[in-house]
């Protein structure tokens, strides 16, 4: 509820989404399937950032001695999950609407490219929500989330454009696909595992 009531973020993301692609638009006109493709998951990541990392850094220490005092960490630190991924999915949807509103649709099957796109939102925003977390601690260090979240955000980025190409008419060897979405998900869980194995301690400071 907290969060819900703070649109003025949420506003502002908005913007920002609607600002980025209509300024890709401006530059590249309607790209063809590889870079759409790449461009997409680039602008997705940059949404991600402002949106989802945002939930644990705007936060004050007044308002986390607050939350300490009505809530335990495995219970606010899956509140917070759920929220960004809930956020992230709204977000992503509207990013694939904008993106093929300005940049054009170069792939065929729309329905499973937004399947493939709401997973790699819930994804994106499960990784940031724990670097978030970790970089709140650490003397609200932006860049410590920045440097922790190389090696975790590529190998997602690496999957979801792999994946993504399904949509584009690429076709997979028997059972790629499958291997692709279940590597995916046990990533997302290891993830959510993490998160609440390791806040724990970061709330105790």
């Amino acid at each position: 509820m907290l969060e819900i009531r703070q649109q003025y973020t949420f506003y502002g993301v908005l913007l920002y989404i609607a600002s980025t692609i209509f300024v890709i638009y401006l530059s590249m006109g309607q790209p063809e399937a590889t870079v759409w493709n790449g461009l997409f998951w680039v602008t997705l990541l940059f949404i991600a950032v402002n949106a989802v990392a945002k939930s644990f850094l705007q936060e004050n220490r007044g308002r986390m001695l607050y939350y300490y005092s009505i809530a335990g960490p495995v219970e606010f630190m899956l509140a917070k999950l759920l929220y960004n991924l809930l956020l992230m999915l709204v977000m992503s949807s509207l990013s694939l609407l904008l993106f093929g509103f300005f940049l054009g649709q170069p792939f065929d099957g729309w329905l499973r490219f937004l399947a493939i796109t709401l997973l790699g939102g819930l994804s994106i925003s499960l990784v940031f929500t724990l670097l978030a977390a970790i970089a709140s601690k650490a003397n609200q260090n932006a860049a410590l989330m920045a440097i922790l979240g190389f090696p975790l955000i590529v190998p997602q980025l690496l999957l979801l454009v792999r994946l993504s190409r399904v949509a584009f008419g690429e076709i997979f060897r028997d059972n790629a696909l499958l291997q692709l979405v279940l590597l995916l998900v046990a990533l997302d869980g290891m993830i959510v595992v993490l998160s609440l194995i390791l806040f724990p301690f970061l709330w105790k400071d």
